[in-house]
């Protein structure tokens, strides 16, 4: 498995990585990236922004909008942000069943090695938790050949931030209607920011050879041809999905 370390890499720069990878690249890949440097919000491919953003916020204060190609929620990420991606052609581990279910189940096992004896960590549907308390979102995408799996971990979030995210319609059962504070906490509060990313290396290793890469290696072995689909959504389409949810 290569592995990419990253500091402050912006987040539509990572994701188009990550899709480039899984759409051209035939290794697997395990991607950290220590924080994005501007407030952005990431917003799953099906995402609705007049559903899940304080739309007239957003645009008086200009926070970036970007709808990712994976599924999954809608995240505000941040300098407090970390991001871990796993992208694995699907023999990749053994006896692993490449479905949503059992990737995400392969993935809590590995982050147990992680967070072993800190907090009462758990997979609780598809969020990991202290406790009730979701620190880390996950989301997939599944080819014919390969799987995704990458998770936006809140070593710390700027409460305010909060206030552009809506509370979504389709929300886990076991958050109980409560509001973005009451359901989230810190990663912090557990774990220093350098602990987690050399245990999450260290949990990597127990089941895949780790070759370190470059981004310039990246960007200049692929000979195929890539669109990425990972945007900005336009101010213009924000305005229009705010009149349509009216």
């Amino acid at each position: 498995m290569n592995l990419m370390r990253f500091k402050g890499l912006p987040i539509l720069k990572q994701l188009r990585i990550e899709e480039q990878l899984l759409r051209t690249s035939s290794e697997n890949w395990c991607i950290i990236n220590d924080g994005t440097n501007d407030p952005t919000i990431v917003m799953g491919v099906s995402g609705k922004p007049a559903e899940l953003l304080e739309i007239e916020s957003v645009l008086r204060d200009q926070v970036p909008v970007i709808r990712r190609f994976t599924g999954g929620g809608t995240v505000i990420v941040d300098p407090g942000t970390i991001f871990v991606t796993f992208i694995c052609n699907k023999e990749a581990v053994p006896d692993l069943q490449p479905y949503p279910r059992p990737i995400m189940s392969w993935s809590s096992s590995l982050y147990s090695k992680v967070f072993e004896g800190i907090g009462d960590f758990h997979l609780r549907e598809n969020d990991y938790v202290f406790g009730n308390h979701k620190f880390g979102g996950n989301a997939q995408s599944i080819t014919k050949t390969k799987w995704i799996h990458h998770t936006s971990f809140l070593w710390d979030f700027d409460v305010w931030n909060m206030a552009y995210l809506k509370l979504p319609k389709q929300a886990p059962a076991y958050r109980s209607a409560r509001g973005h504070l009451d359901f989230i906490c810190r990663l912090k509060d557990y774990m220093s920011r350098s602990t987690f990313i050399d245990k999450t290396v260290e949990a990597a290793r127990t089941q895949f050879l780790l070759r370190s890469f470059e981004l310039g290696t990246v960007e200049n072995c692929s000979e195929t041809e890539f669109r990425p689909s990972t945007r900005f959504l336009t101010n213009e389409e924000l305005e229009a999905a705010a009149v349509a949810g009216q």
